[in-house]
């Protein structure tokens, strides 16, 4: 088994010392990620291409194989190819007839091929006669150039032939770790999810910081999809996670800054947290999630007050995109359920919350605050290697029940639009249907003589609120994952 990595465009306009650079690191990274998956893969950094040869015995990996491929920043797209001694048209034909005669049989076709070194022919050459021949030879309908059904790839390179059977489309970007480190501030939700994402494929070192306001599960659940999202975009770089106890800073908000202030306060004193936090782990920059006027604290005025706290960069990836473009995003890369699932904890909450903030009504508010209160937070903060989140997620999973007794309540927590499209059907049980946005102040109100388990299909979104209302003292609450 053998893959031809394609390196991503931008790198290969880059000039020739940094072009080399940026191939060295993505065939390091590669090596690295790979080499988990099994040991005796081999990475080679060639000027125009990366080959990852593969020993027999790893078919066995390979799903895992083509997923880190797919999700590691800096490539384009992978061929994954037959290699053959390059011998003459004939000898190609019959390795192009054995691997694809089959699937040509009523169907219309086209040979593309690609060629680079020196030879006597040409690719027009090589896709004419092979296509010549497959038409004769297979039961194909014919030679169609513009809408084929099969497009069947060569690629000859020197005195090497490359059957292509599979293209993996790559994340794009630039390896990990060609870009200086950042720390991006998460909290769970789809916005610090994506702009974490998209700083990672651009190929910053990106650590993480999460700023607690309230409950071990919201943290729990941080703290998955912080690992998640580093295991399948950023492995091979060492990062860091990082939790700062918030409750106090909260209070101390609540009690002395005006209503009107307090978010635009609260995002200062996160940014004030987060540059020592950047220093601390060599970092250049900071990273959110903010939109433009998606919330009150987000106008371009607020958000120019807002940086004014801090001398770091901020950097925020999402700042002209609509809502729905970043759900389509966290959809995309597999982190939806963890963000719609995410306990909020809307600690601060302005009542006629400024969007025009002035800096020196912010600063006055600012001057009743007691910044020892942050200091403490900021002393308290834990610091964790995201390889160490692995352990602790699993210690946070609720071990799931498959079958149900007769006290048993099933709560369906999924989206009210997917409870109607695919009912949940189990013949005898008790279903509640309550969406995950509102189990928290709904089973409050439940008989608590009952046991409730919680259900969702993957149990990610089942698992978080059950730890949350475990948090909140209720003993009574599951998970269920039918057998």
């Amino acid at each position: 088994m053998k893959f031809i990595v394609k390196l991503f465009p931008e790198i290969t306009i880059k000039s020739r010392p940094v072009r080399k650079r940026f191939t060295q690191r993505l065939q390091s990274n590669l090596q690295i990620i790979l080499q988990r998956i099994e040991p005796k893969i081999k990475v080679r950094s060639l000027w125009d291409r990366i080959d990852v040869d593969c020993p027999p015995h790893a078919d066995v990996h390979y799903e895992a194989i083509v997923e880190a491929l797919a999700c590691t920043p800096g490539i384009s797209h992978c061929l994954e190819v037959q290699e053959y001694e390059l011998t003459d048209f004939d000898d190609i034909l019959e390795r192009v007839i054995s691997a694809h005669g089959e699937r040509l049989q009523g169907k219309r076709f086209v040979v593309r091929a690609k060629r680079a070194g020196k030879h006597d022919f040409n690719s027009q050459d090589l896709e004419r006669y092979i296509g010549g021949g497959l038409l004769r030879r297979t039961g194909a309908v014919k030679v169609d150039l513009h809408t084929p059904e099969i497009t069947v790839n060569i690629e000859v390179k020197d005195q090497k032939v490359f059957l292509v059977e599979r293209r993996i489309d790559g994340l794009g970007g630039y390896p990990q770790g060609t870009q200086e480190g950042v720390v991006s501030l998460i909290s769970g939700g789809f916005d610090s999810i994506v702009a974490s994402y998209l700083t990672m494929k651009r190929g910053t070192k990106t650590h993480f910081v999460f700023f607690n306001m309230g409950g071990a599960a919201h943290e729990g659940g941080v703290q998955q999809v912080s690992y998640f999202l580093w295991k399948k975009f950023g492995s091979a770089a060492k990062v860091k996670f990082v939790s700062v106890p918030f409750e106090g800073v909260v209070a101390e908000i609540l009690q002395h800054v005006h209503h009107s202030h307090m978010g635009v306060v609260l995002k200062r004193m996160m940014l004030r947290a987060a540059e020592r936090v950047a220093k601390r782990v060599k970092a250049e920059a900071l990273i959110t999630g903010e939109s433009i006027a998606q919330v009150s604290s987000q106008t371009l005025p607020n958000l120019g007050v807002i940086d004014k706290v801090t001398d770091s960069l901020v950097l925020r990836p999402l700042i002209t995109y609509d809502k729905q473009d970043i759900i389509d995003i966290a959809t995309q890369i597999g982190a939806y359920e963890f963000a719609a699932s995410m306990p909020e904890y809307c600690g601060v909450i302005s009542d006629r919350p400024t969007v025009r903030a002035q800096l020196a009504r912010v600063e006055e508010e600012e001057s009743n605050f007691d910044f020892d209160v942050l200091e403490q937070a900021l002393r308290q903060a834990e610091v964790s290697s995201i390889t160490d989140l692995a352990a602790v997620a699993a210690q946070e999973q609720i071990h799931a029940s498959k079958s149900l007794s007769e006290n048993d309540v099933v709560i369906d927590v999924r989206h009210p639009d997917d409870q109607v499209k695919a009912p949940l059907n189990l013949p005898g049980a008790s279903i509640l249907t309550i969406p995950f946005f509102k189990i928290n102040d709904a089973y409050i109100d439940l008989p608590q003589d009952k046991q409730y388990l919680l259900y969702c299909p993957k149990g990610v979104m089942s698992n978080l609120h059950a730890m949350h209302l475990r948090d909140q003292g209720f003993d009574n609450v599951g998970v269920f994952r039918p057998a």
